[in-house]
């Protein structure tokens, strides 16, 4: 079982942009992005060709919450997912789709506090 995820080079540096301006850590703002993630009805590129970027430990992404993301992930693709497929294939394709998703949003903002409170105004569908 693998306990280790990689993202790519791009995703590195929107993470590293990200926590410089929002004082948010990598791994909150990789929970951010699967979040916007789950929200579009598409399912992400699972294929992931550049693992060059961070690294992070199963426990640092998901922590106590690691079920309700599978469950989160499983509902998503509408079929049973092994562990196996879950991490890190299927959160990390939800990762790389969700920081541009992410960045976008904050580059709409403008400014961190704006970014939050555009996050928190968001509705579920």
């Amino acid at each position: 079982m693998n306990f280790r995820l990689r993202t790519s080079s791009v995703t590195a540096e929107i993470l590293k942009n990200l926590q410089a301006s929002t004082r948010l850590t990598p791994n909150i703002l990789c929970r951010l992005a699967v979040s916007l993630s789950l929200r579009l009805k598409e399912l992400p590129n699972i294929e992931l060709k550049d693992t060059s970027g961070l690294e992070f430990n199963r426990n640092t992404l998901t922590g106590e919450f690691d079920y309700v993301y599978k469950a989160l992930i499983t509902q998503h693709m509408k079929r049973e997912v092994t562990d196996e497929e879950y991490f890190p294939t299927l959160l990390n394709a939800h990762i790389e789709r969700g920081i541009t998703l992410l960045e976008s949003e904050y580059k709409h903002a403008g400014n961190p506090d704006r970014f939050l409170q555009n996050l928190l105004s968001i509705e579920g569908d």
